[in-house]
């Protein structure tokens, strides 16, 4: 784990609509998280800084060889915090709602090696670049991801879908919370982007990856995906982590399969809470 040189950028904007920014994140090598607030002033904000303070906790005691287990762990305190905040707020307040999307990234010792654990709910997204192509690696918990997925609309319809923006899993909400976690090798991520809707609903993912392409500095990346929301309407708060592993060695050897049913067995029942 010490081995790994980790460059990194952050960057968020309030956009040019909102006028509070509701979007959180943390950089604290080996974490990194991006939250995008739902709920307003006080809602919303309040909720994304909630896990960005549960995952700054995991980050100043981290145990890479536990990685599984306590990101889960700061899944589930962080829902205890928001939704006793929202229950206390709704007591005076009918109908008053916070919550937030979360996508997380750690470096995990896993039989050994040194991995990525990335996870994520709601919209916010995480993608990662892998031999110069940039690739989606977490599945939008949307209504018009669903639609896709059912195949009724195309991702270009989904765009553009009235919809769009109502995500069907998220940290606050009642029914409880169901991330998903991907397990991947060091090698198979050149350059790791965690980002908020506003990033990804104002440009489309080959602008994306020309950024991340063209742009060396993963400071000066993260700051050219903002600006290009921002310049592209900034419609919404607009967030992104863009981390890089310094002298990565590729591994040939990744089995996705066995990698998710590792992971699956080591977190066992605690996917849902």
């Amino acid at each position: 784990m010490l081995d790994v040189d980790l460059h990194h950028g952050a960057a968020t904007d309030v956009g040019l609509v909102r006028k509070v920014n509701e979007d959180s994140y943390l950089v604290a090598p080996p974490v990194f998280v991006v939250a995008d607030g739902m709920g307003g002033h006080s809602g919303g904000d309040v909720a994304s800084q909630m896990v960005v303070e549960e995952f700054q906790r995991l980050a100043e005691s981290y145990d890479p060889r536990r990685g599984a287990e306590l990101v889960a762990d700061a899944f589930t305190r962080a829902q205890a915090r928001i939704v006793d905040y929202g229950d206390a707020h709704r007591a005076m307040q009918p109908g008053w709602h916070a919550g937030t999307t979360a996508v997380v990234a750690v470096l995990v010792v896993d039989d050994g090696v040194t991995k990525w654990l990335l996870a994520n709910l709601g919209d916010s997204r995480i993608y990662r670049i892998v031999e110069r192509r940039l690739e989606q690696v977490s599945v939008d918990h949307s209504v018009v991801q669903e639609l896709i997925d059912a195949g009724r609309i195309t991702a270009e319809e989904a765009s553009v879908h009235p919809e769009r923006h109502v995500i069907t899993r998220a940290l606050g909400s009642p029914e409880g919370i169901r991330p998903d976690f991907f397990l991947l090798p060091l090698g198979s991520v050149e350059r790791l982007l965690l980002c908020s809707d506003g990033v990804t609903g104002m440009i489309d993912d080959s602008e994306i990856e020309e950024i991340l392409e063209s742009v060396a500095d993963p400071r000066d990346a993260a700051d050219a995906l903002v600006r290009a929301a921002v310049a592209a309407g900034g419609r919404d708060n607009a967030t992104a982590v863009v981390v890089d592993v310094v002298g990565l060695v590729k591994d040939a050897t990744y089995d996705s399969r066995r990698q998710q049913e590792s992971l699956e067995s080591k977190l066992g029942g605690r996917r849902e809470h």
